[in-house]
């Protein structure tokens, strides 16, 4: 048995849908243990195409299961909606798809409460999507948050009006006019209940259970370890625990079942919403990123701010989250550089910083410190073999891995799962076992 957990090392939109889409034959269920739809996760193998925000990238592997943890919060609407586009597409969810009772239900409410406070922010906003994520996360640390499960329950509407009366206060308090009612959202919960009753469970039973008779599971992480709530670049993070270790709190197994963590990580480095970007590029280097790598996102469709790869940042996330192995992605989307810039360190006051600083006055401040590598300027869009790289790309993988401090064991050259290189690593092969045949039949053409 070989647990793994799939995370990104940067700022989110590092390419992990397809990774854990590439990897689930190795697995028997994927677990997606905390964010909520302000996180998307693109698929594309052959012809198909999937944008996914809440269920796990495995519900496109028919028999295997799918979680959504206890460290979420969940939009019924949004599921219901992603469901509905599954379903026309011809995937069947039915007895696959799995929701904790102990997962906190986000609320219209919390979308209105996010925009206002944004809007209210001005030129200080974080950047958020605007889809009520932290406002959510907030009522479920300060207690007043309503479950899945508790949607089942008589005391859901004394709660319910409780969590409703301090939102309706805030919004005033920001001039919103149009205020969500407790009777419309009262109403609605009525309506999510039925149709999330065949779905919602004790997924920690479930888990537990599936560990016992020796099932694979593959661990699947929103955003990056870099918008981590706590180990993120403060405030401008996430409201969730994105980094490895939100995996045990997030879906309610042992830190001890966790066997591998497997970091993805963007041959370059992008970033949505607001915070300090050390290296971030302007002009038409930025827009050239932009435009190849096709750097919007998935969910707000924002376009990304892109800069040179940051080993600074990747360093401090390989180390954070205990990675062994880096599924490095996009790659071919540097094909056409003379010459690469990789940022080996800050410099700040004089000083050159090897290490990630916390301090968000000192990211500001920083510049970043070059090592510049020879581009390959040829085409390596569906390479299949390390080997078929040309030299100089092979060089800049190991540079990379120099600076990370982890090895590279798969490399994506083009957005679809079968344009990926598996490399012959005994990491690799630990974490895959006796099922890598399988994960390479599902990379042919």
């Amino acid at each position: 048995m070989a647990n793994t957990v799939v995370v990104g090392l940067q700022w989110g939109d590092e390419g992990k849908g397809k990774i854990v889409d590439l990897l689930c034959p190795a697995f028997d269920a994927v677990v997606r243990f905390q964010g909520g739809h302000n996180a998307g996760h693109t698929v594309r193998f052959r012809d198909r195409h999937f944008a996914l925000q809440l269920i796990p990238s495995g519900i496109c592997h028919p028999g295997l299961d799918c979680v959504l943890g206890n460290g979420m919060v969940v939009a019924p609407e949004a599921l219901f909606d992603e469901l509905g586009r599954l379903a026309e597409a011809g995937v069947e969810t039915a007895g696959r798809l799995f929701l904790s009772s102990r997962a906190h239900l986000l609320l219209p409410a919390h979308a209105a409460l996010d925009q206002a406070r944004e809007a209210a922010a001005g030129r200080d906003q974080i950047g958020t999507t605007a889809r009520g994520i932290g406002p959510a996360y907030e009522a479920k640390t300060s207690r007043a948050g309503l479950r899945l499960g508790d949607l089942l329950e008589p005391s859901c509407t004394d709660r319910l009006a409780f969590q409703l009366a301090r939102i309706d206060a805030e919004l005033r308090s920001l001039g919103v006019e149009e205020r969500p009612s407790l009777p419309a959202i009262h109403a609605l919960c009525e309506e999510w209940a039925e149709r999330l009753a065949p779905l919602v469970t004790d997924t920690g039973n479930l888990l537990h259970g599936w560990l016992d008779a020796g099932r694979r599971l593959l661990f699947e992480g929103a955003q990056g370890a870099l918008l981590d709530v706590d180990h993120g670049t403060y405030p401008y993070v996430t409201s969730s625990n994105a980094t490895a270790g939100g995996a045990a709190t997030g879906s309610g197994v042992p830190p001890t079942a966790l066997h591998h963590v497997l970091g993805v990580l963007k041959a370059y480095t992008t970033r949505v919403g607001g915070g300090p970007f050390v290296g971030e590029l302007d002009g038409e280097p930025a827009d050239y990123l932009r435009r190849r790598g096709n750097e919007f996102g998935t969910v707000t469709g924002r376009p990304r701010r892109c800069g040179w790869f940051d080993a600074v940042a990747a360093r401090y996330s390989r180390r954070l989250n205990g990675v062994e192995g880096i599924a490095l992605t996009k790659l071919d989307v540097l094909d056409h550089f003379a010459e690469i810039p990789i940022c080996v360190g800050y410099r700040y006051r004089g000083e050159v910083l090897r290490d990630f600083p916390a301090s968000p006055a000192i990211q500001a401040a920083a510049e970043p410190v070059y090592r510049t590598v020879r581009g390959w300027q040829t085409e390596t869009v569906g390479r299949h073999a390390f080997e078929e790289l040309p030299p100089a790309a092979r060089d800049y993988v190991a540079v990379l891995e120099e600076e990370v401090g982890a090895p590279v064991w798969l490399v994506s050259t083009g957005p679809r799962r079968e344009e990926t290189i598996l490399r012959r690593e005994a990491g690799l092969d630990r974490l895959l076992g006796d099922r890598r045949p399988a994960v390479e039949a599902g990379l042919a053409p």
